[in-house]
């Protein structure tokens, strides 16, 4: 198997901007093609794997969720994971999943007990018994921004309601929005895609306007992979999710990176289109302990 490149003129772009291009050099080196034992045994255990990826008729790009029990996802080899299940029948990916080849996808496991979480990203098919990732890049990230939920239970009999599709976000959903302590980022580039996860104290990410909104981009592993992307090609879809009642808020449109002259750094989401789903996922989350990195969101 080729070796991707590590980072890409986008990601090195906004290394340059910052100044951290040596230690992005430096971190990169956690960048693999191979899963180890570590990072399966990871896998294995979690029942959420959040998945982005451009729709190849649309063109838009979603971050669409995965669960099922632990193991539903696994490592069939050095290379290669296997996902057990799909998304639901009115998940925006779903038909793109339905008969993928070599279709470029970013995932990232997050695991809220332990505060870890590993990305996979590669190319992804479906095959007889769900889909399977041909991994080119895996690493694992810091425990930063990570909100602790120290345990979850699946409500078995727990059904999602029908998917609100829309334009611009309603009160009900920018107030979901600005309570929100997570959210997943699904960016793509020339050559793949990739998730990423964003966290904060509630109020870090708000709508400001029915079609747009705006989050601080927080001092992290100096890659810079996420930005990156988004100066080669803006298009991104979100995921939040509520990690009590199950319910998504899907978004897709496209992401600025903004520089301020303080060295501040903000995104600016532009909306094209939000589906709500109630009762989405059969996870129900204990209550959070924020990560003691979040910094006061501004007012």
């Amino acid at each position: 198997m080729e070796a991707m490149e590590t980072y890409h003129a986008g990601s090195r772009a906004v290394q340059d901007r910052v100044g951290v291009r040596e230690l992005a050099d430096h971190v990169g080196q956690i960048i693999g093609q191979g899963i180890k034992p570590v990072a399966a045994a990871f896998l294995e255990l979690q029942p959420l794997l959040i998945l982005g990826a451009a729709d190849p008729a649309t063109g838009r790009v979603w971050a669409s969720p995965l669960t099922g029990t632990p193991g539903f996802v696994r490592a069939t080899g050095p290379h290669q994971i296997s996902i057990t299940g799909t998304t639901r029948p009115t998940d925006p990916l779903t038909p793109a999943l339905a008969d993928a080849q070599d279709l470029p996808v970013g995932t990232i496991a997050l695991d809220p007990r332990t505060r870890r979480r590993m990305r996979v990203d590669g190319q992804l098919r479906r095959t007889t018994r769900g889909l399977a990732i041909e991994a080119e890049r895996v690493f694992a990230n810091c425990p930063k921004y990570i909100q602790r939920r120290e345990s979850y239970e699946t409500i078995a009999d727990r059904e999602p309601a029908p998917s609100r599709r829309s334009t611009e976000l309603t009160s009900p959903q920018a107030e979901f929005i600005a309570a929100a302590d997570t959210f997943f980022l699904a960016t793509i580039h020339e050559h793949g895609a990739d998730a990423s996860h964003r966290g904060g104290n509630p109020g870090f990410v708000q709508a400001t306007s029915p079609h747009e909104l705006t989050w601080p981009d927080y001092t992290g592993n100096a890659m810079f992979l996420s930005l990156g992307n988004l100066l080669a090609d803006p298009r991104a879809g979100l995921l939040f999710l509520d990690w009590t009642t199950g319910t998504t808020l899907q978004l897709t449109g496209e992401a600025r990176p903004e520089f301020g002259t303080d060295g501040e750094r903000r995104v600016r989401f532009t909306l094209t289109e939000v589906i709500e789903t109630p009762a989405a996922l059969p996870l129900r989350w204990s209550p959070p302990e924020y990560s003691p990195a979040n910094p006061t969101p501004a007012r």
